[in-house]
């Protein structure tokens, strides 16, 4: 089962296609460094049974939007990238190098999504890329990693929701990859990913900061795509800071409204 293929589990989410992040044939270079006691906090759940647990799956609820110059057709449209609901890939990932270094790409995105922080949408996320004698202990430990006071470490309430207000960002983008062992049907690939964290809003005590980290994945071909076996993180390697202007708490919530994340199902 894989990004592009039906799902014939609750990892379908709805029946929405998959998107996948092209990667090139050569090696790359392989989650969340430390920001403050909040964010070790993210990765030593992260890490929990070898899992990420902090970033942004789901943003992907939502309908698309787009808008133009008013009284000019020949100006360009802008959208989201919300779920669209289309398949724009109709084959599973390769039994190759290339196809799990692609899948490990597109499972980074998802498991550091802030869909992990909501069961509904997690045990599917995990139903979906997790070896299936794997998922129960998987689910089992996060239920137990995602508790109230977990919540509030990351600006949430409680209950996991949003405060009013606010917009909760998690999201992870993968930059690089590189498969450190491979078997015909095993194989570990390192992520090398930046990330963002944090609640965008006035006020907030607990505003996005990015941070740079490398997952490890070790990856079993099973039923003709390839899942996760063990899952693993450490921080960097992280660039040099540039000298760019941070933005508003205001004009950072609306960039996460605006720019719809990259998620696993689309």
């Amino acid at each position: 089962m894989s990004l592009g293929d039906d799902h014939q589990s609750s990892g379908d989410y709805g029946g929405a296609g998959r998107t996948r992040l092209r990667l090139p044939e050569d090696e790359g270079g392989p989650r969340r460094g430390g920001r403050s006691s909040s964010r070790s906090l993210v990765t030593v759940v992260g890490v929990v049974v070898l899992l990420i647990a902090a970033i942004a799956f789901a943003n992907r609820g939502g309908s698309d939007s787009a808008s133009g110059e008013d009284g000019d057709g020949d100006k360009p449209k802008t959208s989201a990238t919300a779920p669209s609901g289309t398949r724009p890939v109709q084959s599973g990932f390769a039994h190759d190098a290339q196809g799990a270094q692609s899948a490990a790409a597109n499972y980074a995105v998802a498991l550091g999504s802030d869909g992990m922080f909501d069961k509904a949408k997690r045990d599917p996320i995990l139903q979906s890329i997790i070896v299936p004698d794997r998922v129960a202990d998987f689910e089992a430990t996060l239920d137990k990693a995602y508790s109230p006071e977990f919540n509030q470490n990351v600006g949430l309430n409680k209950d996991g929701s949003t405060p009013k207000g606010y917009t909760f960002v998690s999201r992870t983008s993968p930059i690089g990859t590189k498969v450190t062992e491979s078997a015909a049907d095993s194989t570990t690939v390192e992520v090398w990913c930046s990330g963002l964290l944090g609640l965008a809003g006035r006020n907030s005590t607990s505003p996005v900061t990015s941070s740079w980290f490398t997952i490890t994945m070790q990856l079993a071909w099973v039923n003709d795509d390839w899942k996760i076996v063990t899952h693993s993180q450490k921080d960097g390697p992280a660039p040099i800071p540039g000298d760019d202007k941070a933005s508003t708490a205001d004009e950072m919530a609306k960039a996460v409204q605006e720019y719809g994340g990259f998620t696993y199902a689309r």
